[in-house]
């Protein structure tokens, strides 16, 4: 399937470093106001690379993900347990936080870029204040479970990246379209998106924050403080949510869409963009996972497109800023999104 390449915007504005917000050290439940976007990137910064889930299998991704990342213009540091191992993990839950407030305490570190997912996002957030990332606001890359991070940004009132990490930027170099628009977002230039539509879609136009990734792990922190869907934070807001997963049979999707319904969410959605669910095979009478989708939306009067390029399949898997207003224009022959940063 050949996809459309599109130009890219004017560099925005930079954004000042905020100060210091609440002193406060515990989560809180209140309104939190939109997302704003952490401080823009130029030439010469830093960016960390931590391993904030797992371990990566293959340690050699690290320093060629730098390299990739280093090709653009930025500096690299490295997280003291990156490479370490805890039973699957990066080191324990302990470390891998240390290694996160090492990177938002450094205020010449400007972005962190995530080496894997895996899994080991929920068993640190506990440990994670949402007051620490309110006060540090530092750019955070990475999807899979790296979604339970991304997810607290927002709860934080901070934008981040769902996009390819390390082990993508090792195999490209980071020369390649999908990590130049990685590139370009962090710089604060914005890319429009024009992919190639679907017969499934249902058309429509619809603006509001985009938020979501892996339907497992935002689902496995649900109703916790940094759940970017609880409906205290939901309610009032305009929400565009975008849904992929990987290797899941369709019975826990299935389980997973009904949460979805359950906790109020699809009444509240102005759009859904369902991306890709790689590894999902044909089951249940269904022939495939946006044939089942479908079924399930078909009473909701809300825009949705599918097979948008987001998901486990690397070279489908656009860079997305979760928290940022968007506008998506949803039809059966393409669909546009648009990044609206101030």
């Amino acid at each position: 399937m050949t996809i459309a390449m599109v130009a890219v915007a004017g560099l925005a504005q930079p954004r000042h470093h905020r100060g210091p917000r609440s002193p406060h050290h515990g989560p809180r439940m209140g309104r939190i106001i939109n997302p704003e976007a952490p401080e823009f990137l130029k030439k010469g910064d830093k960016v960390a690379i931590l391993s904030p889930s797992s371990v990566p299998t293959d340690l050699s991704i690290i320093d060629k993900g730098a390299k990739a990342i280093q090709s653009w213009g930025f500096q690299t540091v490295e997280g003291k347990h990156a490479r370490s191992s805890y039973h699957t993990y990066a080191g324990t839950p302990e470390e891998r936080v240390e290694d996160i407030m090492w990177a938002l305490r450094d205020p010449s570190i400007k972005a962190i870029v995530c080496s894997r997912g895996g899994y080991g996002a929920a068993n640190c957030l506990n440990l994670l204040p949402l007051d620490s990332l309110k006060k540090y606001p530092k750019w955070i890359v990475g999807y899979s479970d790296i979604t339970g991070y991304l997810s607290a940004q927002v709860r934080a009132g901070n934008m981040a990246i769902h996009g390819n990490m390390c082990g993508y930027l090792a195999k490209t170099g980071g020369t390649d379209q999908l990590s130049l628009w990685l590139r370009d977002m962090l710089m604060g230039k914005m890319p429009r998106y024009e992919v190639p539509g679907n017969e499934l879609n249902k058309p429509g136009k619809a603006s509001g924050l985009l938020i979501g990734g892996n339907m497992c792990v935002y689902g496995d922190i649900a109703d916790t403080p940094y759940d970017f869907l609880d409906r205290r934070f939901i309610d009032g807001r305009d929400i565009i949510l975008f849904i992929e997963e990987v290797e899941e049979p369709y019975s826990r999707i299935d389980r997973m869409f009904q949460h979805l319904i359950l906790r109020g969410v699809m009444d509240k959605i102005k759009a859904l963009v369902v991306g890709r669910f790689d590894g999902c095979p044909p089951s249940r009478g269904y022939n495939s996972v946006p044939e089942f989708i479908a079924e399930y939306t078909r009473d909701y009067n809300i825009p949705i497109c599918y097979d948008f390029p987001t998901g486990h399949d690397e070279s489908w898997n656009y860079p997305l800023i979760e928290g940022c207003p968007v506008t998506i224009d949803i039809t059966k022959e393409k669909v546009t999104m648009e990044f609206n940063v101030k």
